[in-house]
């Protein structure tokens, strides 16, 4: 059975959303990817779906919605997207916030930026289950 990370972060929009397409595209085989907030937002970041259309060829408008955190499931591990403020809590076996930055109202480089990282955080944290390096 396969792990379940979600990305957590206040309004769901940006960052989590960005994780959860990286998840879905780099580490299907290892985990399933949830993304949630405690607030919605009428759309995703349409500069984060244009720039993970444009790098990754997957189209976040397609694939996802903004969610609140009792819109998934449980799950087993929480990623925290670096909040500045106080991040959401959601029960799980393994917690860590990764301390991104918000790209939202910045250049396309600062979105650019984001990704690449969550893209190797997303494969790291993903080599980490595989080893049992994360005890679930």
């Amino acid at each position: 059975m396969k792990a379940k990370v979600a990305f957590i972060c206040v309004h769901n929009s940006c960052r989590s959303q960005m994780a959860e397409a990286l998840g879905k595209l780099f580490a299907i085989d290892i985990f399933e990817s949830y993304s949630a907030g405690t607030e919605l937002r009428p759309q995703i970041n349409q500069d984060a779906v244009r720039i993970i259309k444009d790098l990754y060829n997957v189209d976040m408008n397609e694939t996802q919605k903004s969610k609140l955190l009792d819109d998934i499931p449980a799950v087993d591990i929480v990623i925290k997207m670096g909040c500045n403020v106080v991040c959401p809590y959601l029960p799980a076996k393994h917690v860590e916030d990764w301390g991104l930055d918000d790209p939202s109202g910045k250049s396309d480089e600062e979105f650019i930026k984001t990704a690449r990282t969550i893209e190797e955080k997303i494969k790291d944290l993903a080599r980490r289950i595989e080893n049992n390096e994360i005890k679930l």
